[in-house]
């Protein structure tokens, strides 16, 4: 090292250079570094704002009560899903296989958590624009602190519910969407990966309420977004603070098909543990039925224009 800077003391004056690197590093280039990379997400979240400022501006306009907050809400929340379907379908070409499997009465959704949930509103938004039905969503607790989108969450059914209020939404007949691999999941899955560990809570949820368990898988889910940064470094940082997501890039329009299996029915007789890891397995049977690995963005672009792909 003393030997290249003796090299660079002679052949670049060092104040130039202190200078050069001074105005590489400046924090305005770094901070539009940051803003490049977080750019999908920065995205995300104005739209949300953007979302939640029309709606409480409808709640001002309107005087709305407390006591008719899910009627109030029902026409903004009812827009809101017709305008995810038709960007699902003219973005995504997406569409959905297996409707007849969702029971009439609650249910626990459990999906695979790609990158983003993308495909999981999607669903959401089409459930509630043909059946009329609210499918309350079990968020992470780090989207939560974001200020500002209470009111948008609080229309749409988000929140990082606790058992005994997931419990008693499955006894009001409402559907319940999970990701047990949530940001962890989202974050260092590789290749469709299921990274549940040892989470049994939904299962326990389930047992409960004494209602099934509903697997879904959308096919071509971890194309729409790619993240990278993949380190034990960031690994250990998420462990640590539970906030951190990952730079992602993407945004492709690909095929997304989402197919819903069959349901897991309440048995007294089965342990968390057991209902867990049979959730677990009717997942990845779907995922390996209907998702090609490794996935590839170009084929899953090329799915939405391949005529055969279609037909079958």
């Amino acid at each position: 090292m003393s030997w290249f800077s003796q090299i660079l003391e002679n052949w670049i004056s060092f104040p130039y250079l202190e200078e050069y690197l001074t105005s590489l590093v400046h924090p305005w280039w770094l901070l539009m570094l940051l803003i490049l990379l977080y750019l999908p997400l920065i995205g995300v979240v104005l739209l949300l704002w953007a979302s939640s400022f029309l709606l409480q501006i409808y709640k001002k306009m309107n005087n709305q009560q407390e006591s008719d907050v899910i009627k109030f809400w029902e026409k903004p929340r009812k827009l809101i899903a017709h305008g995810y379907d038709i960007f699902g379908k003219i973005w995504y070409d997406y569409e959905v296989i297996g409707r007849e499997h969702l029971p009439k009465g609650p249910g626990v959704i459990i999906y695979y958590h790609a990158v983003t949930s993308t495909d999981y509103c999607l669903l959401v938004a089409k459930i509630l624009k043909e059946q009329q039905r609210q499918c309350f969503s079990v968020i992470d607790r780090a989207f939560c602190r974001i200020p500002g989108l209470k009111t948008f969450y609080d229309v749409m059914g988000m929140k990082d519910f606790n058992k005994d209020e997931c419990v008693e939404i499955l006894k009001k007949g409402h559907l319940l969407g999970i990701s047990p691999g949530g940001g962890r999941e989202a974050n260092f899955s590789n290749d469709y990966n299921i990274m549940w560990g040892k989470r049994t809570g939904f299962a326990r949820i389930a047992l409960e309420a004494k209602v099934p368990i509903i697997p879904i898988f959308t096919q071509n889910c971890c194309e729409i977004f790619r993240n990278i940064g993949k380190t034990r470094l960031t690994r250990w940082l998420y462990e640590k603070t539970r906030f951190v997501y990952l730079p992602l890039y993407g945004g492709f329009p690909v095929k997304l098909r989402t197919y819903i299996g069959e349901p897991i029915p309440y048995d007294p007789n089965i342990t968390a543990a057991e209902l867990a890891e049979k959730t677990k397995t009717a997942i990845e049977n779907l995922r390996d039925k209907y998702q090609k690995r490794p996935g590839s963005i170009l084929r899953a672009l090329s799915e939405r224009f391949d005529k055969h792909y279609k037909t079958n």
